[in-house]
C-alpha cells in the first residue's frame, strides 16, 4: 500500500469509530444477506462478536503503516478461522460486506480513492489470512 492509501484508510476509519456498533450491525446484516449459509458459523452473541470486529479493524487499521508488526497476528487469525469453518470463498463475502458497510457509514466521503484504499487493505490482509489457513 502507499503511504497515501494509509492515510485514506486510517482518516476514514476515524469517521467510522464514533458509529461502530451500528457497522458492526450494519455488516453483519448485509454479511447474512449476501450469504444466508454463513449465519450458523456465529455461535456467541453477535452484538459481542461486533465488538470484537470492530476491535481488531482498530488494530489492524492504526498499524497499516507497519505490515510486518501485525501480519504475525493476521495470520494467526487466519488459522483459528479454519476451525470456525471459514473457507476461502467467505473472504470475498466479508469483503463484500465490509465495502457495503463503509460506503453506507461513510456516505459522500466513501470516494473511489478510499474504496480503493480499503479494498487494497483487505486484499494484503486476507490473502496472509488464507496463505496462513492452507498450513492447518
Amino acid at each position: 500500500m502507499t503511504p497515501e492509501q494509509v492515510t485514506l484508510v486510517q482518516t476514514s476509519w476515524q469517521k467510522v469509530v464514533p458509529i461502530k456498533d451500528k457497522a458492526a450491525e450494519l455488516f453483519y446484516a448485509k454479511l447474512f444477506e449476501l450469504d444466508p449459509a454463513l449465519k450458523p458459523l456465529f455461535k456467541g452473541d453477535i452484538a459481542e462478536q461486533g465488538r470484537k470486529l470492530m476491535a481488531m479493524i482498530n488494530t489492524v487499521v492504526n498499524k497499516l503503516d507497519d505490515l510486518g508488526d501485525i501480519v504475525p497476528a493476521v495470520q494467526d487469525l487466519g488459522k483459528r478461522h479454519v476451525g470456525y469453518g471459514v473457507k476461502d470463498s467467505h473472504y470475498d463475502t466479508v469483503a463484500a460486506s465490509l465495502l457495503w458497510t463503509l460506503g453506507a457509514g461513510l456516505g459522500d466521503a466513501f470516494t473511489s480513492e478510499v474504496e480503493a484504499a480499503w479494498t487494497d487493505a483487505y486484499t494484503i490482509l486476507a490473502n496472509a489470512m488464507k496463505e496462513a489457513a492452507a498450513t492447518v
